[in-house]
């Protein structure tokens, strides 16, 4: 009877601690792993600098000659520019949005409330303009 008990201590102390190394390497890789995802942080790129790498990343594998160079030049500046115009499109329809909102709210509150609603946003929006890196849109 002893040895059944002895036998029982030990098996039970074995998944004890196997449980416990375990939960410290699960532990200990759980932090690594976001430690080094912090670490990193995303940093925009100057759109000049990377112009330019992928122009010459662009010209070093494909073999470019500098005519096909220059057109490679042109076709990012015609991009840019298209990209830059849709944006442009984007924020002029989402700010039409939003001022319908406002104007949907302001329908239906009382005068007192039209003061308080106007305090708000504005609290709102100095908020943003002091945080812009927290989803800020940039006007």
């Amino acid at each position: 009877m002893a040895n059944t008990k002895v036998s029982a201590f030990l098996s039970l102390l074995l998944v004890f601690c196997s449980g416990a190394v375990v939960g410290v390497f699960g532990y200990r890789v759980y932090n690594t792993s976001r430690v080094v995802a912090t670490l990193r942080p995303q940093e925009k790129q100057d759109p000049e600098v990377r112009r330019k790498q992928l122009i010459d990343e662009t010209t070093r594998e494909l073999k470019l000659d500098p005519d096909q160079v220059v057109k490679l030049g042109k076709a990012y500046d015609d991009t840019r520019v298209q990209f830059l115009d849709l944006r442009k499109k984007m924020n002029a329809e989402s700010r039409t949005i939003w001022d319908e909102q406002i104007a949907q709210i302001k329908a239906f509150l009382r005068p007192d409330q039209v003061a308080l609603y106007e305090q708000v946003r504005a609290r709102k929006e100095a908020e943003r303009k002091q945080s812009p890196h927290k989803g800020g849109r940039k006007d």
